[in-house]
């Protein structure tokens, strides 16, 4: 397994720094999965055999937090915050207009691969309900309309 130069720093960092090997799995995990997309078997084994673990070890760790994934995402991967406070303001419609607009459901991909959508507990950003992920970028305070206009940049900038 090949990872960039840029990967091999971020690890050679993150080893030194942590006291333990297994202490920077998440980040480790994280950074593997943007790089490659996802978390596949060949991922999982290189990870597991740098940090001196199981693979079952890395898998369990995998299936615990939801931003780590085993499959492909869209390139822009659309998470849809349906909490009570996301729900008071919209959220589950809000998801309900996505799987409309892109369709198709949670934890699906488009065909071209450019979005996936995912429906999850919580983004953190309920002061500013309904709020959506993609990828690392946060928008609040969303409407349909707005968020039509969020899935459009992320279909121009794939292009």
């Amino acid at each position: 397994m090949q990872f960039s130069a840029e990967f091999e720093k971020r690890f050679a960092e993150m080893v030194a720094h942590y006291p333990t090997k297994r202490s920077c799995l998440v980040p480790t995990l994280l950074y593997a999965q943007d790089e490659v997309g996802y978390l596949s078997d060949e991922v999982i084994a290189e990870l597991a055999n740098r940090l001196e673990l199981t693979e079952l070890e890395v898998r369990n760790v995998i299936s615990y937090y939801s931003m780590l994934t085993t499959k492909p995402r869209g390139q822009f991967h659309v998470q849809v915050c349906t909490n009570i406070a996301c729900m008071l303001r919209g959220g589950e419609e809000l998801f309900e207009h996505c799987e409309q607009k892109l369709g198709i459901g949670h934890k699906q991909t488009t065909a071209d691969g450019i979005f996936s959508l995912e429906e999850v507990e919580c983004i953190g950003a309920c002061s500013w309900a309904p709020a959506v992920q993609v990828n690392y970028d946060f928008h609040e305070n969303l409407t349909a309309e707005k968020m039509d206009r969020v899935l459009e940049a992320c279909k121009q900038s794939s292009s």
